[in-house]
């Protein structure tokens, strides 16, 4: 008698629903203010989480290149929401941090955010919103990113809330 593939079955429906997982993220990318694009939110979330760091700490926890950082970052700082100062420890290295104006709009796309999952799991009970919450950090720190838990659930290397 064959034995199942451990591959198939509810792993392959899980890597479905996974890879349909941009629809979410789209909907939550479109509550955004207008002038905060996905990649921004997600520079403004990070430093608002972690706190005053570097542009390479920001490209790690972003899973992506510092030149692309670095016009996400210049982005936030055109907006007055991201301050660069030098970094005491190294007059060579820029530290970045939130401006009260950076903190006042992750308050606000917190709220957005939360709305909009209000609403769309609205016939949702309590229990099952925490117990996906649960499943999804448990799925994340499976994967290594134990960098990433709090109310936003932004994924790594992605540019969307």
């Amino acid at each position: 008698m064959t034995q199942p593939d451990p591959y198939t079955g509810p792993y392959e429906e899980l890597a479905r629903q996974i890879g349909s997982i941009g629809a979410v993220r789209r909907e939550l990318a479109r509550s955004l203010p207008h002038d905060c694009p996905p990649a921004a939110a997600i520079v403004l979330m990070l430093l608002g989480r972690h706190g005053e760091m570097r542009m390479s700490r920001l490209a790690d926890l972003m899973g992506i290149d510092m030149s692309v950082v670095s016009r996400h970052v210049t982005h936030t700082v055109d907006q007055g929401w991201v301050d660069r100062r030098p970094d005491p420890l190294d007059g060579r290295g820029r530290l970045l941090r939130l401006t009260e104006s950076g903190e006042r709009l992750l308050t606000e796309m917190h709220r957005r955010t939360t709305e909009t999952l209000a609403h769309r799991l609205r016939g949702w009970s309590e229990e099952d919103v925490v117990r996906l919450t649960e499943l999804l950090a448990r799925l994340r720190a499976d994967f290594g990113e134990h960098e990433h838990s709090g109310p936003s659930g932004a994924p790594r290397a992605t540019a969307s809330p």
